[in-house]
């Protein structure tokens, strides 16, 4: 598996509309629960660097996914979280806020997800060359700040996250969402150990989890034109 540019990793999020986020606690735990997503068909995953390890878990996961799964690492803050997040094989970068990593991940031409909260951060963003920018914590501001800041930026690709649900979901799209972000609702408490209950993680991500054809169906792509 090889890294993936701002057009590529936006083409791949268009198709699937959905990240999946991992902030585990345990190597193997978090390992388990990104293969659990991915047998469920979902294919795009970021691993949350605050996972002591993240570099291997990563890697575990980049040699047993399947080709057609991105990888990629989120919570980059420096350079230096770029780099090693790249060492070890992932493919996009994902970053809570417009830090310096963002600027660093467009020259290096790898794709990047920067977070953002406001409307000039959304304009930063675009003007950077994302793939697309993170909404964070997209449960504070609700579907309502998408619906209102894509009037002024009707080519924004947004992606809430944080606080983003199942039960939720439905009405982020209906206000432009290009994607969702979701961590907690797909897997629960399994990249924890010791704290999946009766069920292994695969068990309870295979129940859980919506398919590909299940998610395109309810959340009809939002048209607009490329950032870059």
């Amino acid at each position: 598996m090889s890294v993936v540019d701002n057009q590529q990793l936006r083409e791949r999020i268009d198709a699937e509309r959905i990240v999946a986020i991992l902030r585990g606690t345990d190597v193997d735990a978090t390992v388990d629960a990104a293969l659990t997503l991915i047998d469920a068909g979902i294919l795009t995953l970021e691993i949350a660097l605050t996972l002591e390890g993240a570099e291997e878990a990563i890697a575990q996961v980049v040699q047993a996914a399947p080709p057609e799964a991105l990888i990629g690492a989120g919570t980059v803050l420096t350079e230096a979280d770029a780099d090693r997040a790249l060492s070890a094989g992932a493919q996009f970068l994902v970053t809570p806020t417009l830090t310096a990593s963002v600027e660093y991940a467009v020259r290096q031409g790898v794709g990047v997800l920067p977070g953002v909260y406001t409307p000039t951060e959304i304009q930063r963003g675009m003007d950077l060359g994302a793939a697309a920018v993170k909404l964070f914590p997209a449960s504070a501001l609700g579907p309502g700040f998408i619906r209102a800041v894509r009037d002024p930026f009707p080519g924004a690709r947004i992606i809430p996250v944080g606080g983003v649900g199942v039960d939720t979901i439905g009405g982020y799209f209906a206000a432009g969402a290009f994607a969702v972000g979701v961590g907690g609702p797909l897997v629960g408490d399994a990249a924890t150990p010791g704290e999946t209950g009766s069920r292994s993680p695969r068990e309870r991500g295979r129940s859980s989890t919506p398919s590909a054809d299940e998610r395109r169906a309810g959340h009809p792509q939002v048209p607009g034109p490329s950032l870059i």
